[in-house]
């Protein structure tokens, strides 16, 4: 049976690579699960509940020596000693940063499995750990500056005097910049977004943002799911821009990251000297050089203007609990993919775009970069020439039409001549209804009929009065008649409330969507 190792992390690390729930998930796939001595205590995840779904508690030594090791951070020198040939490593490696870690993995003839190069396309997005540690670092940014802050986010008016809300500007709207945008807005906060991809200003605006653009000429569209570098015409754009809105804003959120490369400098040291004191930037890349000037890794910093710069690194890993569960539940998709028979052999095919992908290291020999993956967030023009042209309606003509009417007129001025009496009556109410509420319906916009139909169904009541008071004839047609029309008219009539109920609540706040 093959082994699974999840080791412990290094120091200042909380997270886990497998939580107890996820680990009684993988041991359903075949493996046998190793879990290194206090693996979990920082996540709130004692060797107990490891144990309980069935799991061993072993040694450094033990869990290193698995067939297959699961950890979170790239492993450091040391660690990768402990690795032996033909042993798989899961974790986040960084290949495109870290070419000199790729060349210690091979030495040692081992496998690298590498989380942070999981693509964005649809199929993936279960396994993406990028995505789940970006959505709540953006989260915890807005914690840590709310902490910070010295003022509500929300605006108030009191008997004290009227309160203004803060003014949030987030700096990149991918998935962190979209977790902070919604956690600001749902503060109070007035919230404003810039992200150089156009398509993302739908995004913004439907979670309580306002997109800020920077117009420039080029259309600064992604390929691969991830931001691109940008030109230089952009670039002073966006300074021009950035150099505004630090003159208004009271905390500032940055996210620019471009995988590869050093994070893009936003933030110049001039535009943090012209925000107010006590402003607060929470500068998300600090770990990858930074979009802020003066801010420092894993550092806060207090400017001479009384800014405060956090520069922490470990936003995700301040929900350890949170960020291990996603973690792990990212960890064990990739390993559903990669044990397709649930047998406990893990198998590795490069004709799925997915596992070459994050397969850096194969068996001693380097497989980093792999093939690209072409991914478009824009939605695509569709091309004028390619459309069919619409089919003509065909319609009736003007004496097809008249002679629907004529004979619709003598059925009716047969029913009214020889028809007995009261019925030529109630019939003649029923057509002339039939015709209004047809042109008055037909007036109606789409957009309207089904509030406008739950409405009107409601006067079927109408009917149901006069259907009980035909229960009480003395022919017995009559009365069934009658009683299958009481059914269905409240049928109709309790629908068209329910219906309108319904549809009321999803225009109020808190209703269903």
């Amino acid at each position: 049976m093959t082994r699974i190792g999840v080791v412990c992390e290094q120091a200042g690390e909380t997270r886990v690579a497998a939580t107890p729930d996820t680990v009684a998930k993988i041991i359903a796939l075949g493996y046998e699960v190793l879990v290194e001595k206090c693996a979990g205590a920082k996540s709130a995840s004692p060797d107990a509940q490891y144990e309980k779904a069935g799991a061993s508690i072993v040694t450094t030594a033990q869990a290193w020596s698995a067939d297959i090791v699961m950890k979170v951070n790239a492993p450091t020198d040391k660690e990768i000693e402990k690795l032996s040939a033909g042993t798989t490593l899961i974790s986040l490696l960084s290949p495109a940063l870290r070419p000199e870690l790729l060349d210690a993995l091979a030495k040692r003839g081992v496998t690298a499995l590498a989380l942070d190069a999981v693509p964005r396309i649809s199929r993936a997005q279960s396994m993406d750990v990028l995505s789940s540690m970006a959505n709540l670092a953006g989260y915890r940014a807005v914690i840590e500056s709310a902490h910070e802050f010295g003022r509500l986010f929300t605006g108030q008016v009191t008997a004290a005097g009227k309160v203004a809300p803060a003014k949030v500007l987030v700096a990149g709207a991918g998935v962190a910049g979209l977790a902070a945008i919604g956690a600001a807005s749902s503060l109070g906060a007035i919230v404003r977004a810039t992200d150089p991809r156009p398509e993302v200003a739908d995004q913004v605006r439907s979670i309580g943002g306002e997109y800020v653009a920077v117009e420039v000429d080029e259309k600064m569209e992604s390929s691969d799911g991830y931001a691109k570098a940008t030109s230089e015409a952009y670039d002073r754009r966006a300074a021009e821009v950035y150099s505004e809105q630090a003159l208004d804003v009271d905390i500032i959120i940055t996210t620019a990251l471009i995988p590869g490369r050093p994070a893009p400098k936003l933030l110049t040291a001039a535009d943090v000297a012209s925000m107010k004191p006590g402003s607060v930037i929470v500068d998300m890349a600090a770990g990858m050089g930074g979009n802020v000037a003066g801010s420092v890794a894993g550092e806060r910093i207090v400017t001479d203007n009384g800014v405060v710069i956090l520069g922490y690194t470990d936003l995700a890993g301040r929900l350890p609990q949170q960020a291990s569960q996603l973690f792990g539940t990212n960890m064990l998709n990739l390993l559903k993919l990669l044990t397709p028979a649930k047998d406990g052999q893990l198998t590795i095919d490069f004709e799925d775009v997915v596992q070459r992908a994050v397969t850096v290291v194969q068996e001693g020999s380097i497989t980093w970069p792999p093939p690209p993956v072409q991914v478009s967030a824009a939605p695509a023009a569709a091309a004028q020439a390619d459309r069919p042209e619409p089919k003509p309606k065909k319609s009736m003509s003007r004496g097809g039409r008249g002679v629907l009417i004529g004979m619709g007129l003598l059925a009716l001025l047969a029913i009214c001549t020889f028809a007995p009496a009261p019925l030529p009556q109630h019939f003649l109410v029923l057509m002339l209804s039939v015709v209004v509420g047809f042109y008055v319906i037909g007036k109606v916009h789409h957009a309207l009929h089904t509030p406008l139909m739950s409405v009107t169904n409601a006067i079927s009541g109408i009917v149901v009065v006069g259907a009980i008071a035909q229960l009480a004839s003395p022919n017995l047609v009559v009365q069934i008649l009658a009683a299958v029309g009481v059914l269905l008219a409240s049928i109709n009539i309790f629908g068209g409330f329910a219906v309108t109920g319904r549809m009321l609540k999803m225009f109020s706040k808190g209703g269903p969507r």
